[in-house]
């Protein structure tokens, strides 16, 4: 009997959580307004308050860069790489924080290292630190950018790659039947990487405002300097605006993207393999003064 009941109370529970969340799902979602417009704005078309002033939740990168970027003239910046920054989307409030913190690093790096000295007994002039400390500090400045010159080059590469597999999806879509705009959105879902998210994300936004994808691909192409989606979406161009039969284009560009690829690996590895010659050459040098250095050695000494 109390086998029984505890069955029928486990059954009771399962099918009462079963209903909730049943519920819980048919119930309609509350969307926040601000969040479904950002969703549809493109970023380029956004101000610089509303893309990186926001400090709910931001960290101390983002809220010195806040404070930095209403306090300090924008001169004090020198350059900001805009577009690899929007590339690898890191906000700019970010980025300033981050050069202000490695500024900082440099000037406290030669008085701690001074102290250190002291320490040890070896007294250093003051006027050492002194001139050290903003000069390191001036070069950390500019680390940052270095930083975000390579992460683009590097995100650049990689779109690259992405891009041979999307054109061949966008070709096959089109091949079967599909429509301009649904066979760039249906292959833009495809994948999980980051480059297929931001092109059917940019799809998604075409969408909303009504702009044609190709346009939409093009300003983003030339926004972010990605040369191999401008031509692909001057290829869907073709097919969108005129109807003209873009599968064997699609193919011939995507088969001249790998082509390309290929040239430039086995360009860096030309270059890659010259370089591991150096080690091996003063290896060799090394070895012939060691054999050598005894004979010369004598020769000098007279014995």
């Amino acid at each position: 009997m109390t086998t029984s009941l505890i069955l029928v109370m486990v059954l009771g529970a399962l099918a009462g959580g079963s209903l909730v969340l049943l519920l819980a799902q048919l119930r309609p979602a509350h969307v926040k307004l601000d969040d479904a417009f950002d969703r549809m704005t493109p970023a380029r078309n956004r101000t610089l308050a509303e893309l990186h002033t926001t400090t709910a939740g931001a960290g101390s990168k983002d809220r010195l860069g806040v404070w930095a970027m209403r306090a300090l003239p924008p001169a004090v910046w020198v350059r900001t790489p805009a577009r690899e920054l929007a590339l690898l989307r890191i906000p700019l409030a970010r980025f300033y924080g981050e050069k202000l913190q490695f500024a900082a690093l440099g000037l406290l790096i030669p008085p701690v290292l001074g102290a250190f000295f002291t320490l040890m007994g070896l007294r250093l002039p003051f006027v050492i630190p002194a001139i050290a400390a903003p000069a390191l500090a001036a070069v950390l400045f500019f680390i940052p950018n270095y930083n975000a010159l390579e992460a683009a080059r590097t995100a650049r590469g990689e779109f690259r790659h992405a891009m041979t597999a999307y054109i061949d999806l966008v070709a096959t879509e089109r091949h079967n039947g599909a429509a301009t705009r649904q066979a760039m959105e249906s292959a833009a879902e495809v994948s999980p990487s980051w480059v297929f998210r931001r092109i059917a994300e940019e799809l998604r936004r075409s969408r909303f405002s009504g702009v044609p994808p190709w346009d939409a691909l093009h300003a983003l192409a030339d926004e972010l300097i990605l040369p191999e989606l401008a031509d692909f979406a001057d290829i869907m161009r073709l097919s969108g605006a005129e109807g003209a039969a873009v599968y064997a284009n699609l193919r011939a560009r995507s088969a001249a993207l790998r082509t390309a690829m290929l040239s430039d690996d086995l360009t860096a590895a030309n270059a890659l393999g010259e370089r591991m010659t150096i080690p091996g050459s003063l290896a060799g040098v090394l070895f012939m003064a060691l054999l050598l250095a005894p004979a010369l050695l004598g020769m000098l000494t007279g014995t």
